[in-house]
């Protein structure tokens, strides 16, 4: 056996559950609570430290992606996932999505589309009653929202909220991005 098929690489799963088709799998990149963003580097089969966050911020839900899946940016289609108890690095969910934040990031001459899924944990006690992003509430969204903006602008890059739409459009970002 080569040294390439013992390692583990989370971008080759398929993007839904295979008993579930209406469940996303996501993978875990950085927990909620962390300052730490990590994320996987596909070439060397390993999470990296991307970036630590300033004394005062850090993600307020589990954040991750849709394996098999490239997004605008290039990047695997991101997700915000709404669970009880934080993950970790590579752990992976099966989620129901109820939305996407709709975004362009970067500046003025340099911009590209990155959407976020916000997603539910399909085991998650506190928030099974939530269907789509219209039931967390205005300010919740709001404050989910503005993570992002001030998450860019510590890059020196701007981060613009296009809309929030339901788990209908979030399911088609999925399908437009499966490789």
């Amino acid at each position: 056996m080569s040294k390439k098929n013992r390692l583990a690489d989370p971008t080759c799963l398929k993007p839904y559950d295979l008993n579930h088709k209406e469940l996303l799998r996501v993978v875990i990149e950085t927990p909620k609570g962390s300052r730490n963003k990590f994320a996987f580097n596909p070439e060397e089969h390993v999470f990296e430290l991307k970036k630590v966050l300033p004394s005062g911020m850090s993600f307020p839900y589990d954040f991750g992606f849709v394996p098999s899946t490239e997004a605008d940016d290039g990047d695997p289609v991101d997700v915000l996932v709404l669970m009880d108890e934080p993950a970790f690095p590579g752990c992976v969910l099966s989620c129901r999505p109820i939305g996407v934040i709709e975004g362009r990031q970067g500046n003025r001459k340099d911009q590209e589309r990155n959407d976020r899924i916000i997603a539910i944990e399909q085991d998650a006690h506190s928030w099974e009653d939530i269907k789509t992003v219209d039931d967390l509430g205005k300010q919740f969204v709001r404050e989910l929202e503005e993570f992002f903006v001030n998450y860019h602008r510590l890059s020196g890059k701007e981060y613009r909220v296009l809309g929030l739409k339901g788990p209908d459009q979030a399911r088609k970002l999925v399908k437009s991005g499966m490789r």
